[in-house]
């Protein structure tokens, strides 16, 4: 076809098919049917049955890839339906697209129905770059910028909005130059601060490091960066936490040196580092506190150094010095050059499930999942009363092992499982989710059920919004209506959207169901009611 006879919807979707975002995740509207009609029988579109489980799966998908992925929203409202799993993308700086249908050009301005008024704003600040073209020619260049910020560092999610009748306009030959643009990221460790910071760990007396998701997104491209990790924690007998409310796995579990999570408060964590004169933040903010622990933020003496691919996270962070550089080759240096301390420590042991004459707990849960680990096995987890006991008791030595909402907003576990699902169909997608979060992003059942994904959906049933209990608790408000559920048939609801379910209530029954549904083909939920 002659360059002049180009549509921008032709145009674009070269663009998109250059970065290989060929998979699309939407829910479609009225805004969007020109777009979704003209792309080429290439295009994979996946249908989710609301905006927030659209993008949850996309995250699923992109995590498990590594690569940027097309979202499909439905004007402005598809975007305020999204907003809530768009939360957990930003945070865990995961590469999302985002493009929304909208109004016909000339009438956006008469804010017509579906018409999005001042799109560029709506996403806003969950967004590095939001932006509706001021022409129909622009419509190209602005996607291909969307896809190239959201995959430079620090990645994140984009949003752009397109009017409706901009797809079929002629696009401009120099469109061509789209294809072959790339953008990259050459930020190592500078000689100078390699030399200061190796100088600081191999003086220090007690270092430890805190690791991030930018580790376990990084080896997730390059595995050799978990392997100089671990080498980095060895050669300086370092005591190696994870940073709080971790988003992704990245270290390994089962390590002699691996000391657990870092409880999400100010004061929990200073005591947890008190003793570490020196503490290495790599790949994560400093720090992403919840809990509300008014306490100094550390012991005296205690020095901090942050490495961090995200400018933002640089200079909010309270304390510390920070340097903003590629965490692979960071850690590639890190591992060659701090001096071998010759100690190695003992293998570790995981904790004992907790038990109760008053049925199964949710460690036994946690301790039944490490008892059938494989390597095929990937793990999503949204039960908040578990986050801080997971990554101690389930073993996982591989990125892109383990996946939580970085944000801690609910309705991530069912449709960012469905997504790595798709995206990995030979992996078998283990996700434990709370029955309060289940509630949020349960039609992605249905996305499941459609696709055959090889999916373990475990609803941990504790009839209630347990760690809400909990902090209420913490917080002195014992007595705060509404953290009660009751009634919900997790069993029929998976039934209803065609997932085989059952239903366990001890440890033997959870077990049992489990070691099967590993065995299936498709989907399967087990619902395990714990005390």
């Amino acid at each position: 076809m002659d360059n002049q006879e180009t549509t921008v919807l032709q145009a674009s979707a070269n663009v998109f098919r250059a970065h290989r975002m060929t998979t699309i995740f939407g829910n479609p509207g009225s805004n969007e049917l020109p777009f979704l009609a003209g792309l080429g029988e290439d295009f994979k579109f996946v249908l989710g049955l609301h905006e927030q489980v659209v993008v949850g799966m996309a995250e699923g998908y992109a995590r498990a890839t590594g690569q940027p992925v097309l979202v499909n929203l439905h004007a402005a409202s598809g975007t305020g339906n999204a907003i809530g799993a768009l939360t957990n993308a930003h945070y865990a700086h995961v590469p999302l697209v985002l493009l929304a249908g909208q109004q016909v050009r000339r009438t956006v301005g008469q804010e017509t129905m579906l018409a999005n008024a001042d799109a560029g704003m709506l996403t806003y600040p969950l967004t590095k770059y939001a932006h509706e073209p001021l022409s129909a020619t622009d419509v190209p260049r602005t996607l291909s910028q969307a896809v190239l910020e959201a995959t430079t560092h620090p990645q994140g999610p984009v949003y752009v909005s397109v009017p409706l009748d901009d797809w079929a306009q002629p696009a401009l030959p120099d469109d061509d130059l789209l294809t072959s643009r790339s953008v990259t990221v050459a930020g190592g460790l500078p000689a100078d601060l390699a030399d200061e910071l190796v100088n600081a760990v191999d003086q220090a007396r007690n270092p430890a490091l805190v690791l991030g998701p930018q580790v376990d997104a990084a080896a997730i491209k390059d595995p050799e960066v978990y392997s100089q990790v671990v080498r980095l924690a060895e050669r300086l007998n370092a005591t190696v936490y994870v940073a709080p409310s971790p988003p992704r796995g990245p270290f390994p579990t089962t390590h002699p040196n691996f000391g657990g999570v870092l409880v999400p408060g100010i004061d929990s964590v200073r005591r947890r580092l008190s003793g570490h004169d020196t503490v290495l933040v790599i790949g994560a903010p400093v720090f992403r506190y919840h809990r509300w622990e008014p306490s100094n933020y550390l012991d005296p003496g205690t020095q901090v150094w942050q490495l961090t691919q995200d400018p933002s996270e640089a200079t909010r962070a309270p304390f510390g010095r920070a340097v903003v550089a590629d965490i692979a080759a960071a850690v590639a240096v890190l591992a060659e050059n701090v001096q071998d301390r010759g100690v190695r420590r003992s293998a570790r042991e995981l904790p004992a499930a907790a038990t109760s004459p008053d049925g199964m707990t949710g460690t036994e849960i946690l301790e039944v999942l490490n008892e059938q680990v494989r390597d095929d096995v990937v793990y999503v987890n949204e039960t908040t009363t578990l986050d801080l006991d997971y990554l101690e008791r389930v073993a996982m030595d591989r990125p892109g092992m383990y996946h939580f909402p970085a944000s801690g907003g609910l309705g991530f576990g069912l449709p960012a499982a469905v997504g790595i699902a798709l995206a990995k169909p030979d992996a078998t997608v283990v996700a434990t989710v709370g029955d309060g979060s289940a509630n949020y992003g349960i039609s992605a059942l249905y996305t499941a059920a459609q696709h055959g994904t090889r999916t373990v959906f475990i609803i941990v049933n504790n009839s209630g919004y347990g760690a809400l209990a909990g902090f209420a608790e913490r917080m002195g408000v014992p007595d705060v209506p509404g953290l009660t559920l009751g009634g919900i048939n997790f069993v029929s609801l998976a039934e209803g959207y065609g997932v085989q379910a059952t239903r366990t209530t001890t440890r033997e029954q959870f077990a049992a169901a489990y070691r099967k549904a590993l065995e299936a083909e498709g989907p399967v939920l087990i619902e395990a009611r714990v005390v």
